[in-house]
């Protein structure tokens, strides 16, 4: 393996010019005569690239330029003493001290652990004092070697302390008493990620804070532990790219800034924090709660728990196609009625055709006029929302292959989830090529497109080629592949199974729906929003976007009774507080106040505290209620054309009186079980 630095990548007082781009330019040529640049004018168009982000001058008169380039296939340092100094941004003033920093495009984990090391030693004065008054190249290599914790004999070994993340999950107990955490993290993941979090160490050091930083850059990151998170007071975001699983945040004070700020303004940004941490009106990171306490990010992910993750990511990205389109449908019956049929045909009532040349530009040919403005409105909604409602399918396949994969898996998956909705008309009489496989062939499409894409960008392709792995080779390849696999294999056998399902739906009735209707509502509340509940709320709104117009389609009744269902947890824990308010802590009642219309608007979710304050007693007592719901919603043959909306959607009912029935007797059921439940408990409580 080659070190890092060696005595002919140094030049001492070096005179390349007066400009920064010529300092880069002599750096690189340093790089090129030593035998490490596979590509020189590469370097230096990447490095140029980099600066033109942001500058890279740093108080204290030095300056890194560096970037990920694949004019290098090993971590490479370049370094400079200039005479005179130049400009490189800083605030303070030129630099006299310049880093080059080169990592190749799939930079080794080892190295780039070291050069994180070297970034936090570039913002202790003493190491920059250091270089300034070395005598020799052979002292700056000596000098740069001890900064980073290794010798040229040692330098493969791993490097496990790198970043303050590098701690294992179980922090020690001084950690666990953390009342600040950080995120830090730049665009590259190589320099400004670990020096602003070397910064932020000293300055909460110096103001006698604890504090731990998560380092989110090239050379990996541990997840700062989830019990640290929950001990903080406050947490700094200090980057230029989003934070990665940032909902494991939720709830707390949080400061923003760009990655550079701590290296200039650390004690500043450690005070503010304190400062918001004991503010009530501070602002905070979005999102549940709730949510992120659960997470158990920073432990190893088992198999199960990766299946989840996969699955949810996919249908999280999905539900808004879903919704959208499916409202908007809603709403174009409300305004156009249901003589709607044909988003893109004629469209008449009354035996009456209008032609409306500004409606055809948006492929209408004719557009129902029964109502003037509002049923024209109609169509256009109804156009909208098909349009959307094509998308979901893909989105659910697309965005599965995304979780396996990343980026590169996005779009094989779209193509995936494409055919499975038989979007391109795939399928013919004569069984040549694919039938449609709706939502299960979205689902089996984007596994094998994300596993596909994630085991080609782990081929070793020469330097050359890298660029063009993520952008062409993994989605070309892994499209051909995925595609093949699913025509050839197992395009038919999935759509026997929808096929199934779907005779299955037509020859609902009596019983056999009552039954349907209570497994729907057991699994819409065994998880309140997890893999269950969105699996039949994939199920069902799936059948809506694939629905007839009959006001007697079955799809339209299980979307019914998964919507009622989901309604239930949070309006009957609402009213058992309202009920028996002494059951329930303060916490709990002010939840209950937002449970109305949590579950007035058919979000689950809300139910979630009280679940995870007493799980023995509120899950099985929602389930119940949302079983009755189910089954009633079912035996009075209520239908939604909406995918969401709860009780703002009611104008998409079939059997209002149904609806309400419904769903009054499911929260009546569980507010009455978890309010018996919990007084027996509190009974028993009180005899011991």
């Amino acid at each position: 393996m080659h070190d890092l630095i060696t005595p002919d990548l140094v030049r001492l007082d070096a005179q390349w010019g007066a400009d920064k781009h010529d300092v880069i330019r002599g750096l690189a040529a340093l790089v090129a005569d030593a035998g490490r640049a596979s590509d020189l004018e590469q370097i230096i168009a990447d490095a140029f690239a980099r600066e033109a982000t942001s500058a890279t001058g740093l108080p204290g008169g030095f300056a890194i330029p560096h970037c990920r380039t694949a004019g290098v296939e090993t971590p490479t340092l370049a370094f400079a003493r200039l005479a005179p100094a130049v400009e490189f941004g800083a605030k303070d003033g030129a630099a006299d001290l310049a880093f080059l920093i080169l990592a190749p495009a799939d930079g080794d984990s080892t190295h780039l652990q070291l050069l994180s090391k070297l970034a936090r030693s570039l913002v202790k004065p003493e190491f920059t004092a250091a270089l300034r008054n070395a005598a020799d190249v052979e002292s700056v290599v000596t000098l740069v070697n001890e900064a980073i914790g290794e010798t040229p004999a040692a330098a493969a070994a791993p490097a496990a302390a790198a970043t303050a993340t590098a701690a294992p999950v179980e922090a020690p107990a001084e950690v666990q008493k953390a009342s600040l955490v950080a995120v830090t993290s730049c665009p590259t993941g190589i320099a400004h990620t670990y020096m602003a979090a070397e910064a932020l160490q000293a300055a909460a050091e110096r103001a006698g804070v604890e504090l731990a930083v998560e380092t989110q850059g090239s050379a990996g990151s541990t997840p700062i532990p989830a019990g640290v998170i929950a001990g903080a007071g406050a947490v700094i975001f200090a980057t230029d790219v989003g934070v990665k699983d940032k909902a494991r945040f939720a709830g707390k004070p949080v400061l923003n800034s760009g990655v550079k700020r701590p290296i200039d303004e650390a004690d500043a940004m450690i005070a503010e924090a304190l400062k918001i941490a004991a503010d009530p009106n501070a602002s905070r990171v979005e999102g549940s709660a709730d949510a992120a306490a659960a997470d158990t990010t920073g432990a190893k992910e088992s198999w199960g728990g990766r299946t989840r993750r996969v699955l949810m990511t996919g249908v999280s990205y999905m539900i808004p196609f879903t919704a959208a389109g499916g409202l908007l449908i809603a709403l174009s019956f409300l305004l156009g009625g249901y003589d709607i049929t044909n988003a893109y045909g004629e469209i008449a009532v009354n035996n009456t055709l209008f032609d409306l040349p500004d409606v055809q530009a948006l492929g209408l040919e004719h557009v129902l006029f029964d109502s003037g403005l509002l049923a024209y409105i109609g169509a256009l909604f109804f156009i909208i929302g098909k349009t959307a409602f094509m998308f979901f399918i893909p989105a659910l396949g697309g965005y599965i292959a995304y979780a396996i994969a990343d980026r590169p898996g996005i779009a094989p998956g779209f193509v995936m989830g494409g055919l499975a909705s038989n979007i391109f008309g795939v399928a013919s009489a004569d069984g040549i090529g694919a039938p449609a496989t709706g939502f299960l062939g979205a689902i089996v499409g984007g596994v094998l497109a994300g596993v596909i894409a994630h085991w080609i960008a782990g081929w070793k392709v020469p330097t050359w080629a890298r660029g063009l792995m993520p952008v062409l080779v993994i989605p070309l390849f892994t499209s051909i592949i995925a595609g093949f696999v699913m025509f050839v294999v197992l395009g038919k056998p999935i759509s026997w199974v929808m096929d199934q399902l779907n005779d299955g739906l037509n020859s609902l009735n009596g019983s056999s729906a009552i039954i349907l209707g209570i497994v729907l509502g057991l699994m819409m509340a065994f998880d309140m929003g997890g893999p269950l509940n969105k699996v039949a709320y994939s199920f069902a709104a799936a059948g809506v976007g694939a629905a007839s117009l009959a006001s007697d389609a079955p799809e339209l009744k299980i979307m019914a009774a998964v919507m009622l269902a989901g309604m239930v947890p949070p309006i009957a824990l609402a009213l058992a507080t309202v009920v028996r308010p002494k059951l329930f802590t303060e916490a709990e009642r002010e939840n209950g106040k937002a449970g109305w219309l949590l579950g007035a608007s058919f979000i689950t979710e809300g139910a979630i505290p009280f679940a995870a304050a007493d799980p023995l007693r509120v899950i099985p007592s929602i389930m119940v209620g949302s079983a009755v719901t189910g089954a009633v919603s079912m035996a009075m043959d209520v239908g939604v054309r909406a995918p969401h909306g709860g009780i703002f959607v009611l104008f998409a009912v079939e059997n209002v009186l149904g609806f309400i029935v419904a769903l009054v007797a499911g929260v009546i059921v569980a507010a009455a079980m978890v309010t018996a439940l919990k007084s027996a408990g509190s009974k028993k409580a009180v005899e011991a």
